[in-house]
């Protein structure tokens, strides 16, 4: 008897699981401008709604040594005006056109994002352009904005209980190349030292349309959303690009272990990540199974034994990229796990937990991973779904990084390959000791 469950998998009694090809296959049309834009069309007309998305290809590993903390300041600024648009207009423009927006950075980019009723494409294609062709940089709006993320720092890292971590904290601990391993929010008098001339260079260097990536997904017509992109944006000149930094890390042949203190903290917290294997391997699809089998859901080994068995916490957090998703990074990562514990609990006691739960990957079967798969594509359809901004943000992620959008229709496929055998060999390589680095917080300091 076999049931037929999600991805195409079928559970058979006494046999072995087999795949149908039922993928769900997303519209992708890409192309360039002159300038050099990529451009990604993925038309969704379920909802009449668009979703129109903007990627640079500059994010906090590469910004400047001198700047830590650029990348982030500089999103802020592009909302400062331009050269059509008032400060703070853009953000009126689209919300009294009942859309919502948000702008961030990552690691690898920094993105820009709106969802607006699907008549207002042109709008949206107009504003984003405006800003890209110009910004209104002026010393009122740098300080302003100075403030601004150096206030933010203050309220979401320096005054919170566990500000920071692991997000902030960890990559400065388990990574050594600078670009990857400093402080991604910014030291505070690297961002007062900051001038306009900074700003500007800033600008023209990285928010070039030859250093971007424009996605369009939701209810639109293809040939008039290519005639307002091309009207608006083909004419923005391209810029020389600096060449990218070598942000490749060492094997890590030992443990690491920090301890950081906290004074706000109520409890004791303990973060372990390793390092992940090279993007778009064999060995990065079977630790996204592996993510699946340790970490994910209730039903993870993690979860059983940290929160079930033992009883050292209420929850066990963690995943590939914490700033995003195993999928829009393009460089050294981490896995990692973080929870809060009990002051009774050691910290040997819950690296032990996930030693044992590690060694249970060499009895991994074609049951565990055929399930990893289907919870890994319930997350990715997840993704994919909703407002339009998850598949937007794949489509310009692989556009940037790969310079092929059309792998969001491959990477089914990819996970499909992965057998026990492949999770095995992978878990002993990235997720020995060796490989690991354990940060953890101490809120003594607090009792004092």
């Amino acid at each position: 008897m076999c049931l037929v469950m999600a991805w195409g998998i079928f559970a058979c009694s006494g046999d072995q699981a087999k795949v149908a090809d039922n993928s769900f296959s997303i519209p992708v049309e890409y192309y360039k401008l002159k300038n050099g834009l990529k451009v990604v069309l993925s038309q969704d007309k379920t909802a009449p709604t668009v979703t129109v998305a903007v990627y640079y290809n500059i994010g906090f590993r590469i910004e400047p040594k001198d700047r830590t903390g650029f990348a982030h300041l500089f999103e802020h600024m592009m909302f400062q005006g331009s050269e059509n648009l008032g400060k703070m207009e853009f953000i009126k423009l689209v919300q009294q056109n009942g859309g919502i927006l948000n702008g961030s950075t990552r690691f690898d980019f920094t993105n820009y994002f709106e969802v607006m009723p699907a008549h207002k494409l042109e709008t949206a294609l107009w504003a984003e352009a405006d800003r890209m062709k110009g910004l209104d940089i002026t010393q009122e709006n740098l300080t302003n904005q100075q403030g601004v993320v150096k206030n933010e720092v203050k309220v979401n890292v320096l005054n919170q209980p566990y500000g920071g971590f692991p997000w902030l904290d960890m990559p400065q601990y388990a990574n050594e190349n600078w670009f990857n391993a400093h402080n991604f929010y910014g030291d505070l008098a690297d961002l007062d030292s900051a001038n306009l001339e900074d700003v500007d260079s800033f600008f023209k260097t990285y928010y070039a349309p030859n250093n971007a990536a424009l996605a369009v997904v939701g209810d639109f017509e293809t040939e008039e959303a290519k005639k307002w992109i091309t009207q608006y944006f083909e004419q923005i000149p391209s810029a020389t690009l600096p060449a990218m930094p070598d942000i490749s890390e060492p094997r890590q042949e030992n443990e690491k272990r920090h301890v950081k203190e906290d004074k706000l903290a109520n409890k004791p917290a303990i973060a372990i990540a390793y390092k992940m294997p090279q993007r778009n391997t064999p060995e990065y699809y079977a630790m996204g199974l592996i993510d699946q089998i340790l970490l994910q859901g209730q039903d993870s080994k993690l979860y059983g034994k940290l929160v079930q068995e033992k009883g050292y916490t209420g929850n066990v957090s963690g995943g590939i990229n914490y700033l995003g998703n195993m999928y829009n990074y393009n460089g050294p990562m981490l896995w990692m796990a973080n929870l809060i514990h009990d002051a009774a609990v050691n910290a040997d006691s819950i690296v032990g937990v996930f030693d044992s739960a590690i060694a249970e990957l060499s009895t991994v079967s074609q049951e565990d991973t055929d399930l990893a798969i289907v919870k890994l594509r319930s997350d990715l359809y997840s993704t994919l779904g909703g407002n339009g901004v998850g598949r937007a943000d794949l489509l310009a992620s692989f556009a940037l990084f790969d310079d092929d959008p059309s792998r969001i229709n491959t990477l089914e496929n990819e996970f499909r390959k992965i057998t026990p055998e492949v999770i095995k060999k992978t878990a002993d390589e990235y997720l020995r000791p060796s490989n690991r680095t354990i940060l953890i917080v101490d809120p003594k300091a607090a009792e004092q």
